[in-house]
């Protein structure tokens, strides 16, 4: 993992004018609650986040010397999916911070096939923990629910440094209806003109 090179935004330029030189827009918090304002180049931004995500913890250079920092939020153009703007925490040595970690739902395809369908309340849960120990995600194993069963926070797995900030009995995702076939329709409809 590279360092990322930050550089001391110029007030005078313009958010707009940055990203059509090839840079991102950013605010740096440290401890001291005194915000730095950067740029940083959006292909070496893109590369990091794709390898850690966007919720990771970036190698940064600052001045000269070697810093770390985690990502508290990562703004996207709604259209071409391009990063317009980056918040990031600076990380002192063995901190503890609150951070948003994504919720990977797996074996949803399984449900499917078995004619139902996964209600996702939640995308991200928020946990506090070392930042060194913070996942890229937290998995949600769906295929073995039935029809009807409900996944909350505290269901989830996690690792036992980290604990979880949201209330427990939040609902994570629901296993709801079981959606008719094309040929259930059919039989459905059949039945119906009969009845007529």
């Amino acid at each position: 993992m590279e360092s990322l090179d930050l550089k001391k935004r110029d007030k005078n330029n313009k958010a707009k004018q940055l990203r059509r030189n090839g840079k991102v827009p950013g605010i740096l918090y440290n401890k001291n609650k005194i915000n730095f304002m950067f740029e940083v180049g959006e292909l070496e931004l893109c590369r990091e986040i794709s390898e850690i995500g966007d919720h990771g913890i970036l190698n940064f250079k600052l001045d000269g010397s070697d810093r770390k920092a985690l990502i508290k939020d990562v703004q996207r153009d709604p259209v071409t999916g391009k990063i317009i703007h980056i918040d990031l925490q600076e990380l002192e040595k063995n901190q503890k911070v609150v951070s948003s970690i994504p919720i990977k739902y797996i074996g949803e395809d399984f449900l499917n096939r078995r004619g139902m369908i996964v209600q996702k309340e939640r995308e991200s849960i928020k946990v506090e923990g070392l930042a060194e120990k913070l996942p890229k995600s937290i998995k949600v194993n769906m295929a073995n629910l039935s029809k009807g069963a409900v996944y909350r926070i505290a269901d989830l797995e996690i690792a036992s440094e980290l604990s979880i900030v949201d209330d427990l009995n939040t609902v994570v995702a629901s296993v709801s209806y079981e959606r008719r076939t094309v040929a259930e329709n059919n039989e459905a409809s059949e039945e119906e003109g009969v009845n007529d």
